[in-house]
């Protein structure tokens, strides 16, 4: 939410919007509302308590330990369409297919189930049955989407983060526990599978990751923290985006910035770039 403030205030609307997971619910609002994304996700974020997403009760079954009763209600509330085609921005929410493992996107049609699709935690929260087929949470197949953007024809790509997930991998040891072994083992693979993704994709076309200015992360449920994690973000995405020059396809994020076959009098057109989320 911060990154898309310092979008916001620069002027930034984006070609076309691509989000995975929660992503996908910023993205579609941020579709909904190019010029004012800000306020309407700051709105849905800071007032927000575990509760209201992560909700057991009658309707949870054996294939989730939650309802989508929550998500259901935030979706209702963000003041969004029923149908993706009346976002105002191009929009597509990847979901991954539970049975052939394929990553799909999601670009026109309902909406809500759309975003519930992209959402759906395995085991978290209930897979959803949409076109004759049943999708789980895009982040299985692809964290962060720029490849999906990168075939859906982006001239440049910007990534916008809401968690330390396309951070660089800190370098530490887990406690010698199972659950922490196991942790540690999740984050590796999603490390792994973003960064593969990203350097594939900025090989071709300039690809933007905007830091988050945070190391420290709560946990996914623990939404106390979003006005500190807004107000971080939107500095730290602020000072780099004043600073950032693109010349050719690379990959740029901080101090890590790889340009590659750079060329000195290419210049992207910053504003007209997709998105992921």
């Amino acid at each position: 939410m911060g990154i898309g403030q310092a979008l916001e205030q620069r002027g930034f609307v984006p070609d076309m919007i691509i989000g995975t997971s929660v992503g996908a619910l910023n993205g579609a609002i941020t579709a909904a509302y190019p010029h004012k994304a800000n306020l309407q996700l700051a709105q849905v974020w800071t007032e927000l308590r575990r509760r209201d997403v992560y909700q057991l009760g009658y309707l949870s079954s054996r294939t989730s330990i939650f309802t989508d009763r929550g998500l259901r209600r935030l979706i209702a509330q963000a003041g969004l369409p029923p149908r993706i085609e009346q976002l105002k921005v191009p929009f597509t929410a990847i979901a991954t297919d539970l049975a052939t493992g394929d990553q799909v996107p999601l670009d026109h049609g309902d909406l809500e189930s759309a975003l519930l699709a992209s959402a759906a935690i395995p085991g978290i929260l209930p897979p959803v049955h949409r076109g004759g087929r049943t999708f789980v949470d895009g982040g299985v197949t692809a964290y962060v989407p720029v490849l999906a953007a990168q075939q859906a024809g982006a001239a440049s790509v910007v990534v916008v983060s809401t968690g330390p997930e396309s951070s660089p991998l800190p370098r530490t040891v887990p406690r010698r526990h199972a659950g922490a072994i196991i942790a540690r083992a999740g984050v590796l693979l999603l490390h792994h599978q973003i960064e593969r993704d990203l350097h594939e994709v900025a090989q071709r076309i300039p690809t933007v990751v905007l830091p988050t200015g945070t190391e420290d992360w709560p946990a996914p449920w623990d939404f106390g923290h979003s006005q500190r994690l807004i107000d971080t973000a939107s500095r730290t995405a602020g000072r780099f985006i004043d600073e950032l020059r693109i010349s050719g396809p690379g990959l740029y994020r901080g101090e890590n910035t790889t340009p590659a076959q750079a060329c000195p009098d290419e210049t992207t057109n910053f504003t007209k770039t997709g998105v992921s989320l």
